[in-house]
């Protein structure tokens, strides 16, 4: 089990990065557009600065939904290996069977 500390942090990360999305979007637009002078591309850069590193949707990490593992975990279970070994040998998880051969 992860500390719970980290795990709280990354849930803040992520409902940091939600929130301030459209925000980013907008200013990384603004940012990236070759057709606007250089000052107000310059403007957006330092307003985008300004905002909270952990509003950043690149500083959330996958972790494990059950363990709060951080490391080994498969996206498209939202599980680290050892709880989606564990959960499939029990056959928990539908579809989802050990190779055998």
């Amino acid at each position: 089990m992860a500390k719970t500390s980290a795990i709280t942090r990354n849930a803040k990360r992520t409902r940091m990065a939600a929130r301030d999305k459209e925000k980013r979007a907008a200013l990384k637009n603004i940012v990236m557009d070759r057709s606007l002078p250089v000052e107000d591309r310059f403007d957006a850069s330092l307003k985008l600065a300004e905002l909270p590193r952990n509003g950043s949707r690149v500083r959330v990490r996958l972790r494990c939904k059950l363990t709060g593992r951080s490391r080994g975990n498969y996206r498209k279970f939202e599980l680290c290996r050892i709880a989606l070994r564990d959960l499939a040998s029990n056959g928990q998880i539908p579809g989802l069977v050990k190779a055998s051969w």
